[in-house]
């Protein structure tokens, strides 16, 4: 008997061993990764911090500086958040053509315009309204984030692939995803000291915006002095088993390909031929409309169905997901890296959507958090699985055609649900209406029914989708 449990004991610590080796081993490989990894991921960090930082104001700003109501608030925001996954359909190509540093300069140069236009639209000009001079200027803000951030993303997804090897790929991938997230918390920390000391004269919001203006200045300026094009040919020379020379041979040839090559090889490899692809990338529609109510639907619900700490702070509430993710996600990585791709996919987005129906019992701090908790460990399963395997399957030379593409899905769900969001809440969260005289249970219920239509589709496909894509999902 003490035999048995000396081997029990062993293995026991064995596989506690084993676990902590999972965990902690592609930390330590990610950790001696390049300087232009980091640099790349320095870079996102600040990228999260403005871009949520930003869109978390928008509906409110749109409400009280540019008087649109609820339902053109939440188009407008539309606009933006489909106009970037639109963005990068045509130019997710960029990257491919002028490479990542260029690409990242350019992006964040028309993202500083965008943003600057953004933050001085209401104060050049008295005339407000839909349509109005102020309305104008402002969606000329959203152009240049939309036209920045169409090329940004991509860029940083195809400089992770040439800057990992094969044991540093996946945790490459699920850390910039994670540090993206961490830059989404970070403003329910920066907003509301910035906004609520300048509330008294009407600028709260515009002051943070300002802050976000310069955090984009010193994005370009990391891009700048991090990213040199000697720190890039290094790192892509060391995450490969190519030479210097071979690496230098291949750019050469890409240069001197003529336009005509490009554009029909890029038509020859376009992934919409592949209809378990395209099923697969559209299927994930329902639940990711949760993405888009978390800057669509949840400021406005936690302003108006909730009273004392919760509407006074939501912009924390808001932004909890995104610290939950940058915790979970290295973690959710490296304990699932060996499973199958599908598999996850399923079981993801089936966490991810089943906390909904939570809500639907009504508003409550528990229900908030529960909420929060679930959906976020869900999305830490199957999210930075999806953009992994889309930027690994794609031929080389086109991981950034291939990662505009595989967002296409996003740009319809971002215009779905700002279609319908506005209406949902006008009605069952109206303005100047008493917490106790909404309905917001049912409009939670409704969206979690279209949410866990992903994981029923994918489960019903599942064959279908192993038996095409089995080699491309392990």
């Amino acid at each position: 008997m003490a035999d048995l449990n000396t081997i029990n004991s062993s293995n026991d610590e064995g596989v506690i061993q084993r676990t902590i080796r999972e965990v902690t081993q592609p930390f330590k490989d990610l950790f001696k990764a390049s300087r232009a990894l980091w640099g790349i991921n320095l870079s996102y960090l600040l990228e999260g911090i403005t871009y949520f930082g930003i869109v978390g104001y928008l509906v409110i700003y749109f409400n009280n500086y540019i008087k649109l109501d609820d339902i053109s608030s939440g188009q407008m925001v539309g606009v933006q958040t489909a106009g970037i996954t639109l963005a990068m359909l045509f130019l997710g190509a960029t990257v491919d053509w002028i490479g990542v540093r260029r690409s990242l300069l350019y992006a964040l140069g028309f993202m500083l315009i965008g943003r600057l236009f953004l933050t001085i639209a209401p104060n050049i000009t008295s005339n407000v309204g839909l349509w109005s001079s102020a309305h104008l200027v402002a969606m000329l803000g959203i152009l240049g984030i939309i036209l920045g951030y169409g090329i940004y993303q991509p860029a940083c997804y195809a400089a992770v692939k040439q800057f990992t090897t094969e044991k540093t790929s996946a945790m490459g991938y699920a850390m910039l995803y994670a540090l993206m997230n961490l830059g989404g918390f970070l403003p329910g920390i920066i907003g509301p000291p910035v906004r609520k000391a300048f509330d008294s004269n009407g600028q709260g919001i515009l002051a943070v915006f300002w802050v976000y203006v310069a955090l984009t200045v010193a994005g370009i300026i990391v891009v700048a002095v991090i990213l040199t094009k000697k720190t890039v040919e290094t790192a892509i020379h060391e995450s490969s088993n190519e030479t210097k020379e071979k690496i230098e041979a291949d750019k050469k040839a890409e240069e001197e390909k003529s336009a005509k090559e490009k554009i029909k090889f890029y038509l020859k490899n376009f992934p919409i031929k592949d209809y378990r692809f395209m099923f697969f990338i559209f299927i994930l529609i329902p639940v990711q409309t949760l993405f888009a109510h978390n800057w669509l639907t949840l400021p406005i619900y936690f302003s108006r169905a909730f009273t004392g700490v919760v509407q006074n702070n939501f912009e924390f509430f808001v932004n909890f997901n995104p610290i939950l993710i940058f915790i979970l996600t290295p973690m959710v990585a490296a304990l699932t890296a060996q499973k199958n791709a599908y598999k996850m996919m399923i079981i993801g987005t089936f966490v991810m959507a089943s906390p909904t129906f939570i809500l639907a019992t009504g508003p409550s701090l528990p229900a908030v958090f529960g909420y929060l908790i679930i959906m976020t460990i869900g999305e830490a399963m199957w999210q930075p699985r999806f953009l992994q395997w889309v930027a690994e399957i794609a031929p080389k030379g086109m991981t950034g055609i291939y990662m505009g593409i595989g967002q296409f899905p996003w740009f319809l769900t971002k215009v779905v649900t700002s279609l319908y969001s506005g209406w949902f809440l006008m009605h069952y969260a109206p303005e100047g209406v008493a917490p106790s005289q909404m309905n917001t249970e049912f409009m939670w219920l409704i969206y979690g029914f279209i949410a866990i239509i992903s994981p029923i589709g994918l489960v019903l496909a599942k064959n279908w989708m192993i038996k095409g894509f089995k080699h491309k999902a392990e």
